[in-house]
């Protein structure tokens, strides 16, 4: 089987790369300048010449804050972008793959979410995410759109590898304690993302396969656990840890407001695509273990 998925750095890709050969799977990254989800008519060509079974599109604008001031910007890479993937897609008569996010909520429910609960972005980013996913579905039937959340990896930039620098000049560290969710190891994304593309090449008629599904790591925490949680996996290796010191999201203002619920449930994903995604602790540590190798 060979992938095609969007993009050339991302966490994502990154680890999709990764476990491709293990899985038995050829990954082909596409990314600038040869596919520029800002210049659609790049992408199907593009696409074309990596001849896939599958596509993924993990391209995506993702600076949260930045994109309040760039609405533009981000609704072109995850709007129009995205739905120039699956027209691509439909073009070559393969399924589409699209990563999605937790912020397609308003984060105001006070139990996980479900793919059928009505969504409300809170945000630019959020906005222009959820009008990825209708841009996809629009596009073609032979779709998976995965809405995943608080994504993490040995690469790029994210709370784990923030957390690890600051710890190492800092003696308290202040992270936000009401917000909930579901941290994710973007490997995990990408074991699952290979399983998905299976099931939809072998059973090509089940239309129970496409649509939405959730998939983040099993168990729930707040920002504030999460770098606990990441400081004792340091102290366990005999390195001194700062202290955190739980605020609220009001002492830490940001641009763009953040759901204070990002849990997920995943439980149609399990049921459908039989994906379970390990404990997030479990693969907290395995991440860690890579980084600190």
């Amino acid at each position: 089987m060979r992938i095609a998925i969007t993009g050339k750095q991302g966490q994502v890709v990154s680890s999709l790369a990764d476990v491709g050969p293990n899985l038995g799977v050829e990954v082909v990254p596409v990314g600038r300048p040869e596919l520029d989800l800002l210049a659609p008519e790049t992408v199907q060509p593009a696409l074309a010449n990596s001849r896939p079974d599958v596509i993924v599109n993990a391209g995506a604008y993702t600076a949260v804050d930045q994109a309040e001031k760039e609405p533009d910007q981000a609704m072109a890479n995850n709007a129009t972008g995205a739905g120039a993937v699956a027209n691509a897609a439909r073009a070559l008569n393969v399924p589409v793959i699209h990563l999605s996010t937790d912020y397609v909520f308003d984060g105001r429910k006070s139990t996980p979410y479900v793919e059928d609960d009505p969504v409300a972005p809170a945000n630019v980013y959020g906005a222009s995410k959820l009008a990825g996913e209708r841009a996809v579905a629009a596009a073609t039937d032979d779709h998976v759109i995965v809405r995943t959340a608080w994504v993490y990896s040995p690469y790029g930039k994210n709370f784990v590898r923030t957390m690890l620098t600051l710890a190492q000049n800092r003696d308290e560290i202040r992270v936000v304690a009401d917000q909930d969710g579901c941290p994710t190891y973007a490997h995990d994304v990408a074991v699952a993302i290979v399983a998905i593309a299976r099931n939809l090449l072998d059973r090509a008629d089940d239309e129970q396969l496409r649509g939405i599904f959730h998939l983040a790591c099993a168990g729930e925490t707040n920002w504030a656990e999460f770098a606990s949680a990441i400081f004792e996996s340091l102290s366990v290796l005999g390195k001194p840890i700062p202290t955190v010191k739980p605020i609220t999201t009001a002492e830490y203002p940001t641009p763009a407001r953040r759901p204070a619920n990002s849990r997920l449930d995943c439980s149609k994903l399990a049921r459908l695509h039989g994906i379970r995604l390990p404990p997030w602790r479990a693969s907290l540590r395995e991440c860690l273990s890579r980084l600190m190798t």
